[in-house]
């Protein structure tokens, strides 16, 4: 006759099964959680999720009923349609809570100094205006270094003009309504027909450039860093003395994009395939 309380061990069969389902368990329940996450539909349906994932109609209920137990789903009633719950929300917000912009991206910009051999900048917006927030300058003799905590307008320079590019239409063209273009240098931009043309290619090519638009001598290219709903949450940009930097310009963007696009990824933020 079996005993009911039977001793295992580590390398018993019996646990390494147990585990191994567990594990399984538990990463069908990650997928069908960020399947949530990934999809654009607000709600989902346990027929489309099983199609989806590959899973049967029955182990998709099991897993949104524990989950819904968690409240990191939600049921409405009415439809029968299933959607994030206010613990998933809950995680969100711990998450964000806890970055740290400038130690986030700090490794980043010291790794894209390094392989440009230039300055790497970054900079958060304030409003109408952005101000550099932390930079990385280059070990040799001569380097271009920028004033932190410096307002500058959003349409003068390419950090600038890296945030005011990717903001939506609305707060582009509240911009140029309001704000006045007040030249920094004399190839800063002025004119508000050409500025929206600017606007727009920025937005094609994923980067903008400045040579000498905020600084006599300058040069930079700059690239947001997108948080997870697509809307820039920083600048990142390489800058230095204007006759170098156009020698290798298209090194310091290539490098630019690489760090970007890694920290944008971090952020939450999902390209748009093909892009």
């Amino acid at each position: 006759m079996p005993t009911k309380n039977r001793n295992t061990l580590p390398g018993d069969p019996t646990v390494r099964e147990n585990t191994g389902q567990v594990i399984a368990t538990v990463e069908r329940a990650m997928d069908v959680l960020m399947h949530f996450v990934e999809t654009s539909a607000p709600t989902l349906g346990v027929t489309e999720l099983a199609e989806a994932l590959g899973m049967s109609k029955a182990a998709v209920h099991r897993i949104l009923s524990s989950l819904r137990g968690r409240h990191l789903i939600a049921l409405d009633p009415v439809s029968r349609r299933y959607s994030l719950g206010i613990g998933a929300m809950r995680l969100g917000l711990a998450y964000l809570d806890r970055l740290d912009i400038r130690r986030i991206i700090a490794p980043e910009l010291m790794t894209l100094s390094q392989r440009t051999d230039e300055t790497a900048t970054l900079s958060l917006r304030a409003g109408w205006t952005r101000i550099y927030a932390d930079q990385v300058t280059p070990a040799r003799e001569v380097i271009m270094s920028v004033s932190l905590g410096v307002p500058y307008p959003l349409h003068a320079g390419g950090s600038s003009k890296a945030f005011l590019a990717f903001l939506s239409d609305e707060e582009i063209e509240a911009y140029l309504s309001e704000v006045r273009l007040e030249p920094l240098t004399d190839r800063t931009i002025g004119d508000v027909p050409r500025l929206r043309e600017e606007l727009a290619e920025i937005r094609e090519r994923g980067w903008a450039q400045s040579f000498a638009e905020r600084m006599s001598g300058a040069a930079s290219v700059a690239a947001p860093v997108f948080d997870h709903h697509g809307r820039p949450v920083v600048v990142v940009s390489v800058c230095g003395p204007m006759e170098r930097f156009r020698v290798g310009v298209d090194a310091c963007v290539e490098a630019l994009l690489d760090s970007t696009q890694k920290l944008s990824a971090q952020m939450g933020w999902i390209a748009p395939e093909g892009n």
